[in-house]
């Protein structure tokens, strides 16, 4: 998705100059607010997978411990923790909707090997997504309405209302 929007603006953006702009911030931030660990949690999830927990975990941490003494009760951390629950479920499943269809592209992150939640779709309410381990969960509930359509990586299934799909996450190309 970044992709296709820089070259909309008429630049390439490729793996190495991506890489290479993360390695650059990462040197550079002071983490001076605890949205900070959120940005770069959602930023290393797509680009430095195995890194990405350690800021999630801190954005999450300083959420529900209220690290800045108060703030949390007043509601200024509303904000971080929404956040911090919109990186949990669309940056870490990659969830997407385009194209008529619920497109997943999930982080492995060990850490955190599974987490449930629901969303509404397409006159849907309650669709479950669910990570097992590797694998993304879509529950659709039984309703009269249209079923889903769910891609992930190069393929598409459709989950019917009333029916459970899990999907295996292809293995990184090794190189």
């Amino acid at each position: 998705m970044l992709q296709a929007l820089f070259r909309r603006l008429g630049y390439e953006l490729d793996d190495g100059v991506w890489r290479g702009t993360v390695d650059y911030y990462l040197r550079r931030t002071s983490h001076g607010s605890t949205l900070s660990e959120l940005v770069h949690g959602l930023v290393l999830a797509r680009a430095r997978r195995a890194e990405a927990w350690s800021y999630v975990h801190e954005a999450l941490e300083a959420d529900i411990d209220d690290i800045q003494g108060g703030t949390t009760g007043e509601g200024i951390h509303l904000g971080a923790m929404a956040g911090t629950l919109d990186l949990v479920q669309h940056g870490l499943t990659g969830l997407e909707t385009r194209e008529d269809a619920l497109w997943l592209d999930p982080v492995p992150l060990p850490a955190l090997s599974g987490y449930p939640f629901t969303l509404r779709y397409r006159g849907h309410s309650g669709i479950g997504v669910r990570r097992r381990g590797d694998q993304p969960e879509i529950s659709v509930p039984d309703s009269e309405e249209s079923p889903v359509r769910v891609v992930l990586a190069d393929r598409a299934v459709t989950v019917a209302p009333g029916e459970t799909c899990s999907l295996v996450v292809p293995s990184a190309p090794s190189g």
